[in-house]
């Protein structure tokens, strides 16, 4: 069944079709991504209207078999509303509540004259939740690249080298070796800096015999990664080395814990309760790990707040870490593929620590 037929049956008991305005549910139902139009799933198909920008692309990837199979492709010549009025089948439409903004949807039940527009919640974000086989390839694919790249970037961190460069060598690699972007905002923070989780490059030299912390990930046809690596330029104190270790050990517990059916904050709790009991848990702050997909954060969630048990088939990251204000901190993630039995690591790189 395509993504389109999933949210029509997910709708049909309430709707006759589900309106997409927003770029990256209209990619997940369609395979095309694109920042204008509208994405209509009705009884009939899922179709994609597009503008005179996306229509020629949109109409190749079709014939070249980029799109799911019951995905038509529509020339948008006038607007959004002239496209729903003359494609859209039925006499309601739903659009997701958490996708549409007050003032938008007060136009929509507006300009549909003799329609019913409706909202419902997270109309694909439950669907997202389990991958299907072909996203896990890109998943894979785009982790591959991430891999490759800090293997290059672990030959290259030098004295001398700022925050800013680390990261700018990082994104060539990946620009250069197979990624189509960055998933997010690369962070490379050193020193006293890598206490910062969101911490931003900078132009200051990275520190020597301390701990230089690289979070980053690759989108590959439409798919993230992610991934955080912490290693030392010089050696490490035994202080950094036991907190290192702690977060090592926590790691390894999350992972060994995550498991479809079971709690997200049970699996966030098999890693806070070893960094509790090392003395640290005030300075772990956040989830212990999110789903990856279209978007670099989705849901699921391995969380203290996320009681819902994470389904078999999601992806998601594994990555507490420990922040030590204006001192240093240690992050160490990798991504894993959530099975009925345990889950598949898709993280290969080293996670020893690395003294360079």
């Amino acid at each position: 069944m395509t993504k389109g037929r999933k949210v029509y049956e997910k709708i049909r008991s309430v709707a006759d079709a589900a309106l997409f305005f927003d770029d990256v549910c209209m990619y997940w139902a369609t395979g095309f991504y694109s920042t204008d139009g509208v994405v209509i799933v009705d009884r009939e198909a899922t179709k994609l209207c597009v503008d005179s920008r996306y229509y020629e692309a949109a109409c190749n990837a079709k014939e070249n078999g980029g799109l799911f199979d019951d995905v038509e492709v529509i020339l948008l010549d006038k607007g959004v509303i002239d496209a729903v009025n003359a494609n859209a089948k039925g006499e309601t439409y739903a659009v997701d509540s958490e996708l549409v903004t007050v003032a938008r949807l007060e136009r929509l039940k507006k300009a549909f004259e003799g329609k019913t527009v409706i909202t419902q919640e997270n109309i694909c974000k439950a669907l997202r939740m389990i991958k299907t086989p072909d996203e896990i390839k890109k998943i894979k694919t785009a982790q591959a690249i991430t891999d490759a790249a800090f293997e290059h970037i672990t030959g290259f961190i030098r004295k001398g080298l700022t925050e800013k460069r680390i990261a700018a060598e990082l994104e060539f690699f990946v620009k250069s070796n197979g990624g189509d972007n960055m998933s997010f905002d690369t962070i490379c923070v050193s020193g006293p800096n890598s206490s910062l989780p969101h911490g931003v490059p900078g132009d200051a030299e990275i520190c020597e015999n301390s701990f230089l912390t690289m979070d980053f990930g690759v989108k590959y046809k439409g798919y993230c990664s992610d991934m955080t690596r912490t290693v030392v330029l010089g050696k490490a104190t035994d202080e950094m080395k036991h907190v290192y270790g702690t977060v090592l050990e926590a790691q390894l517990a999350g992972i060994a814990a995550a498991k479809g059916g079971i709690s997200g904050s049970a699996i966030d709790a098999a890693a806070r309760d070893i960094i509790k009991a090392a003395g640290y848990g005030r300075y772990f702050g956040h989830g212990l790990g999110h789903s990856v997909g279209i978007e670099i954060h989705e849901d699921p969630r391995f969380s203290p707040k996320y009681e819902k048990n994470v389904p078999a088939g999601s992806v998601m990251t594994v990555e507490p870490g420990i922040y030590l204000p204006g001192r240093f901190g240690v992050r160490i993630e990798d991504m894993v593929y959530v099975t009925e039995n345990g889950c598949e690591v898709l993280t290969n790189s080293p996670k020893n620590l690395i003294e360079l």
